[in-house]
């Protein structure tokens, strides 16, 4: 049995408060890369530091991670937003917008 490596969509947000929308197996490492701003860096996301990684989506396997990112990127500003904090609120335990 070979161990598959774990997939992950991920989300940073910018300086300027614009959203990136990515996918890795390590999301700590590519944030860094991102953060660093050098040849790693998403030409996208140059000039926009410091970020902020604001969602990140564990996902069973390669290809549903970037059905997923497809999905988000398909998305508008306004409901990338609402994805990012029903996610939060998931996280404290509750789905309630109070």
């Amino acid at each position: 049995m070979t161990n598959a490596p774990i997939w992950y969509v991920y989300i940073i947000r910018g300086n300027d408060n614009s959203l990136y929308t990515g996918v890795s197996i390590n999301v700590e490492r590519r944030f860094l890369e991102h953060q660093s701003q050098g040849k790693k860096c998403a030409k996208y996301l140059r000039g926009k530091a410091p970020l902020r990684l604001v969602f990140q989506q564990k996902m069973p396997n390669k290809t549903a991670a970037y059905q997923l990112e497809y999905q988000i990127k398909q998305m508008s500003k306004a409901d990338k937003e609402k994805l990012i904090i029903i996610r939060d609120l998931r996280v404290l335990g509750t789905t309630q917008l109070d």
